[in-house]
C-alpha cells in the first residue's frame, strides 16, 4: 500500500480551509519595499545584469500569484522600484500554479514553475536571462558579517538540510504517484 505524503493532507487542509486574513496594507508595502531593496542587493553584485536592465528603463513588470501582486519599473541606473500598482505594465508574469506544495516541489526538482508571459518580447528575454543567470551569493554576504569560516560553515549546514528536504520530497512524490502496493 503506498504511503501518502504528508504534504499532500497538509495542502488539502489548506484549500478546504480559506482564512479571512489579510495583512494590513502597511505591512504588505513594506515587504515589497524589502523585496525591492533584495532585489537591487543582488543585482549590484552582477554589472552585466545591470546592463541588460538599463536597455530596459521605465519598463514596468508585473509578476503575480494567486492574489498576490509585485510591480516594479526598472530605474535607469539598471535597478528596481516599486511601481504603482495600477502602472501600466509592459510584462506580465502570472505563476499558473496554484498550490504552494507543488511549486516548492517544483523548485526544489531544479524546474522553474509554469508561468504565463504577457507583453515585451525583448523585456521578457531579458528577464529570463536574469533568472537563470543572476544567483545571491549568500555565503559571500555572511563572510563579510560572520568571517569566511563561520559563513563556509553555515552554507554546508544549510546545504546539508536542503539536501534532506529535495530527498524526502523526492520520496514522498515517489510515494503518492506511484508507490508499489505489498
Amino acid at each position: 500500500m503506498a504511503t501518502q505524503s504528508p504534504f499532500s493532507l497538509l495542502e488539502g487542509l489548506l484549500q478546504n480551509f480559506s482564512l479571512p486574513f489579510t495583512p494590513p496594507a502597511w505591512a504588505i508595502d513594506e515587504v515589497r519595499r524589502r523585496v525591492v531593496l533584495l532585489l537591487n542587493h543582488v543585482l549590484m553584485q552582477e554589472p552585466q545584469a545591470m546592463e541588460r536592465l538599463v536597455r530596459q528603463k521605465g519598463s514596468v513588470v508585473r509578476m503575480q500569484w494567486r492574489d498576490m501582486t509585485f510591480v516594479v519599473v526598472v530605474t535607469p541606473a539598471g535597478l528596481l522600484d516599486l511601481a504603482a500598482a495600477d502602472a501600466q505594465t509592459d510584462l506580465s508574469l502570472v505563476i499558473t500554479d496554484e498550490s504552494p506544495f507543488t511549486i516548492a516541489q517544483s523548485l526544489m526538482a531544479g524546474n522553474k514553475p509554469a508561468v504565463r508571459i504577457d507583453g515585451d518580447v525583448q523585456l521578457a528575454a531579458d528577464v529570463s536571462w536574469l533568472i537563470d543567470h543572476v544567483r545571491w551569493d549568500l555565503e559571500e554576504d555572511l563572510a563579510r558579517m560572520f568571517g569566511d569560516a563561520p559563513a563556509h560553515g553555515l552554507m554546508q549546514a544549510a546545504g546539508a538540510m536542503a539536501q534532506a528536504v529535495r530527498q524526502f520530497a523526492g520520496r514522498a512524490n515517489k510515494d503518492t504517484s506511484g508507490g508499489t502496493s505489498a
